[in-house]
């Protein structure tokens, strides 16, 4: 564990710590939503200690053992105190082979990420039935809010604060996106299953299909957006503290494309937060910029978010569930800009249509001065890229196999 978080004993943990926490309330805050994925028990590696979480009455309680387990993971005690300290998922551990199921089925602990966030970090699940959010003279926020470059700097500030993110339009036009747009089909020419900057899917005839390259760095307009001065004032927004990523390292710079009829890998992203696969401790908030090449829409492939979830924590959701309670399209045009605090839950569902153009978008990002992959990695999705083609599972493929 990183000299910043407490080394936790397993035993003492379940014992003293967790049912004092369970009794001011945690337990009651997630207990619902447990209750529909059944109990959970972590068994460590080695020893094969064990305590098993049980939704009941109204609350979690904590057994020793793993017996009355629907769900047993085992894993690591640095593993295990990643989670309690925020610093790893169950994504994150399943994608990188650190928890093993031993019983029942993988996705539950998927399932239980948000009640286990509640239960270490005390973060209530979010309800959007229960949110409220309040523009800056006390009345109703409108999420689906979009604003221009010249409007009032608080306004968008409260905003992006507020709901998580935000859409500013007209950013760019004209020879400037005609630019932008050439070098990502030069990028997009370039890319390799294998080469280990790209991410793959597979369509419905089994065809390799490419869904993102992690270095567009090296493309001379983009590789200069940091410099912008419009995308410096879009990022102020976030924070003065957010430093820009590095724009000649992988994943500096980036860019997406969505695809119709992908059945295979990650072209459409469930709903996540982009610290899901860990990191969250150290690394958030943080930023992350997308700058549209061609429309977001439900024909081309949208960028939905729930508003103010960045302070809650939130249920593992598919990336066809695009009609989640309370999310919101930013619906952006060529040439407009997004900023998003990266662990606000947001999803990107496959294209409705069969013809494009679909949605592209260049991704950069911003960071807190503390951020740094924990494990001492490289970047955190790197994890995302199977063996060495470039393909992605997706996560209920990868669960089954844990």
């Amino acid at each position: 564990m990183t000299q910043e978080f407490e080394t936790l004993d397993f035993d003492d943990f379940h014992r003293a710590e967790l049912p004092q926490q369970l009794s001011q309330g945690r337990g009651a805050l997630a207990a619902d939503h447990a209750a529909k994925l059944g109990s959970l028990a972590f068994r460590l590696e080695g020893d094969g200690a064990a305590y098993t979480y049980i939704p009941r009455g109204g609350t979690i309680e904590v057994l020793q053992g793993d017996e009355e387990a629907d769900t047993v993971v085992e894993l690591s005690r640095e593993s295990w105190e990643g989670l309690v300290h925020d610093l790893e998922s169950p994504p994150g551990l399943l994608y990188g082979g650190l928890a093993k199921g031993r019983r029942g089925d993988a996705m539950r602990f998927v399932g239980w990420e948000a009640c286990l966030r509640t239960l270490y970090t005390g973060r209530p699940i979010y309800d959007a039935a229960k949110i409220d959010l309040r523009d800056r003279d006390g009345s109703s926020l409108d999420p689906a809010r979009s604003f221009v470059l010249d409007d009032d700097t608080d306004d968008m500030t409260h905003f992006l604060d507020t709901a998580g993110y935000i859409l500013v339009r007209n950013v760019f036009y004209g020879k400037e996106l005609e630019t932008l747009r050439e070098e990502a089909e030069q990028l997009r020419g370039r890319a390799r299953l294998g080469d280990q900057q790209s991410w793959w899917g597979k369509d419905e005839s089994g065809q390799s299909v490419l869904c993102r390259v992690l270095n567009a760095g090296q493309m001379p307009k983009m590789g200069g957006l940091y410099a912008d001065p419009r995308i410096q004032r879009i990022a102020s927004l976030a924070g003065n503290d957010l430093q820009p990523s590095n724009p000649e390292e992988t994943n500096g710079v980036t860019v997406l494309w969505k695809q119709p009829g992908v059945v295979e890998g990650l072209a459409d992203l469930p709903w996540h937060r982009d610290c899901g696969m860990g990191g969250h401790a150290l690394n958030c908030p943080c930023g992350v910029m997308s700058i549209f090449l061609w429309p977001a829409s439900h024909e081309g492939g949208d960028l939905r978010f729930l508003p103010g979830s960045h302070r809650y924590a939130y249920p593992f959701a598919d990336a066809a569930d695009a009609d989640l309670p309370g999310s919101v399209s930013v619906g952006s045009g060529g040439g407009d800009v997004s900023i998003h605090f990266g662990d606000v839950v947001h999803g990107a569902p496959p294209p409705a249509a069969s013809e494009g153009p679909f949605r592209a978008s260049i991704l950069i990002g911003y960071k807190p001065p503390t951020a740094r992959h924990h494990r001492g990695g490289r970047h955190y999705n790197d994890i995302m890229i199977e063996d060495n083609d470039g393909q992605t599972l997706d996560m209920r493929n990868l669960a089954a196999r844990a």
